[in-house]
């Protein structure tokens, strides 16, 4: 795929989104790092129902760490994995405390020391809450890449890189929201609709269905 194509691909996504954000529901900084960290292997809508209980009690590390582990699975239990990630969060609340004043960090190495913080959910935080042109390449993105031709790759670093180093710089920052939507919703796994999906005839992908 040549630079042209992909410049026009990003032109009608952006035509039709132009403020595209991700679906988790947050107000800060870290509410987003807490809902991004349960959304691992979960739904976003699953995530938002826990949390619509949650941050009304408890929306900052102060407050979520004294409700404690067992306090918080009450808020969490709906949500895959959620007493590994109930151990996780009140690690990184007490982490956030002690070395951050309370503040989630805007930096990639001090995101990615949090427990149940990796490079997709450092990526996330940096770009949503941060507005750093980042690349959180989940599932839904590898997939919409690699379907595509927009960054082909074998590894999601790998496809990562190519987005960061392919996609035109004034689509940078909100190119990762687009991507997971059109994978989410058009692109789907199993069977795209090819036939509703905005860049049809710029797609590389040889097996289209109708």
């Amino acid at each position: 795929m040549n630079r042209a194509k992909r410049q026009r691909i990003f032109e009608r996504l952006r035509a039709a989104d132009p403020h595209p954000t991700t679906e988790l529901n947050y107000t800060s900084p870290f509410e987003l790092l807490v809902a991004v960290i349960l959304s691992a292997q979960a739904t976003d809508k699953g995530v938002n129902k826990a949390t619509a209980r949650l941050f009304p009690v408890a929306n900052t590390p102060q407050a979520i760490h004294a409700l404690g582990v067992h306090g918080l699975k009450a808020y969490i239990k709906t949500i895959g994995l959620f007493n590994s990630k109930a151990e996780n969060i009140i690690k990184t609340c007490d982490i956030l405390m002690k070395q951050h004043a309370g503040q989630v960090p805007a930096d990639r190495a001090s995101l990615e020391a949090l427990p149940g913080v990796g490079r997709k959910t450092a990526n996330v935080v940096l770009n949503t809450a941060f507005g750093q042109p980042t690349m959180a390449v989940d599932t839904h993105i590898f997939r919409v890449a690699n379907r595509t031709g927009i960054a082909r790759g074998k590894t999601v670093l790998a496809v990562e890189q190519r987005l960061l180093r392919l996609v035109p710089k004034e689509f940078l920052h909100d190119a990762h929201h687009w991507l997971i939507l059109l994978g989410r919703y058009t692109c789907v796994a199993r069977k795209p609709r090819c036939g509703a999906c905005l860049i049809e005839d710029l797609c590389e992908f040889r097996d289209k269905v109708e």
